[in-house]
């Protein structure tokens, strides 16, 4: 009974936060992370920490709808005309952003006076979940603009292959810093294993879709009972990943992907569960997530939250730019593509809360959570306002389109 009390409070509080945000120039998410930091055991201590510690299930549900419908915005017609610079942009921005946020952080082993074990185990971790992007902010600031061009049309397709790219440099970093601090050595056994679990969990994820995709026959006449039968076919690929222990996160999107591509109705599924169910998960999920920040060890860590935040920034720049160059793109997609990428919320928070549930990281773990929440404050505050400007400059919004884009209530969300 006290669970429900609880989550009756958030519903109450987070409506409210919700509903005035916009109004104030904030965006959801980061009005959602704010309420859960003052409601929170850290602050205020209206939920209790008791709360917190038993909260797993609803953010396996959260994060399982998120991850499908971050998959589903992956739709392979996008990729028509200029599928090379989306492959090309979204594989040098990624791995680049990686390697700059891993070697940064080894370069300031000393400062940051951590012990060498710590330090390679945070720079994996840290430089895996970096090369996440927030899809949801990218598509709100689009629609806001109206904005329609080659550069429109490439920032979308990447933002949605970003994730699924990252997800795979997130399960390599966590197996190889895993396997550190298992046996203070990497082994290849340890490195094939992480590929047969991408390649199982990708698998799993794709049958899913398509068995899905199949059950448009049985629901002909009933869009909600396939929506029912789709939300639950989602929480069995999350909770049977996770008991087999493959990558739920992943297994899920790749669901959401094949939904998109393959299914005829996906589209009225999605618009079901964006307008009845979306909302709340994203608002349960950033709320709850914001009260495992520990405020005494963010105090403690500025310099990484700051290292963090500028070396993936640099990463993200420089990846995109490099990536323009070998695809032959414009030159407004080389000089304006990796500032529209800044924005960070949903996936990566989701990546370092799946750190907590590995015992042999729990030195590292609650800090990893702490930084990519902290940081998820800076990338959603700034991020709308640097999407825009990359849009700006690329000369696919009009005049007319800008003026009218003040007028209207910002609403973002990831």
């Amino acid at each position: 009974m006290e669970m429900l009390f609880n989550i009756g409070i958030i519903f109450v509080l987070g409506s409210i936060v919700g509903w005035f945000s916009p109004g104030f120039g904030i965006p959801r998410v980061v009005g959602y992370l704010l309420l859960g930091l003052v409601i929170g055991p850290g602050l205020l201590g209206i939920i209790p920490a008791e709360f917190v510690k038993h909260s797993h299930l609803i953010i396996d549900i959260s994060l399982s709808v998120i991850a499908v419908l971050v998959g589903a915005t992956l739709k392979f017609s996008s990729l028509d005309g200029h599928h090379k610079e989306v492959i090309y942009i979204t594989l040098y921005q990624a791995i680049g952003t990686f390697i700059i946020v891993a070697i940064g952080f080894i370069l300031f082993a000393n400062v940051l006076k951590f012990e060498t074990t710590q330090i390679v185990l945070m720079s994996l971790l840290l430089a895996g979940i970096a090369t996440a992007t927030a899809p949801a902010t990218p598509l709100a600031i689009v629609n806001e603009l109206h904005a329609k061009g080659i550069f429109t049309s490439t920032l979308l397709a990447i933002v949605a292959l970003d994730d699924v790219i990252s997800l795979m440099l997130f399960s390599l970093a966590l197996t190889i810093g895993t396997s550190l601090v298992g046996s203070g050595v990497l082994e290849w056994i340890n490195i094939v294993d992480a590929t047969k679990v991408l390649f199982f969990s990708i698998l799993f994820g794709t049958i899913a879709g398509l068995i899905n995709t199949l059950l448009e026959r049985v629901f002909v006449d009933s869009k909600t009972m396939e929506t029912i039968a789709t939300l639950g076919l989602i929480f069995l690929v999350y909770s049977m990943s996770n008991f087999y222990a493959l990558e739920p996160l992943l297994s899920a999107m790749t669901m959401g992907i094949v939904m998109a591509n393959t299914s005829h109705n996906f589209d009225l599924i999605q618009e079901e569960i964006d307008k009845h169910l979306a909302n709340i998960i994203f608002m349960l999920f950033f709320i709850i997530s914001a009260m495992y920040l520990q405020l005494e060890a963010l105090l403690s860590v500025p310099l990484i939250i700051a290292l963090y935040t500028i070396l993936r920034f640099v990463g993200k720049v420089s990846g995109s730019y490099l990536g323009a160059v070998v695809s032959n793109s414009s030159d407004a997609i080389k000089k304006y593509m990796g500032i529209a990428l800044f924005p960070q919320a949903g996936v990566a928070i989701g990546l370092a809360l799946s750190i907590q549930n590995h015992p042999q990281l729990e030195s590292i773990a609650p800090l990893i959570l702490n930084v990519i929440i902290a940081t998820t404050f800076i990338h959603e505050l700034l991020g709308p306002f640097m999407t825009k400007y990359a849009l700006q400059k690329s000369g696919e919004c009009t005049r007319e389109e800008l003026k009218d884009s003040l007028k209207k209530r910002r609403r973002f969300s990831d």
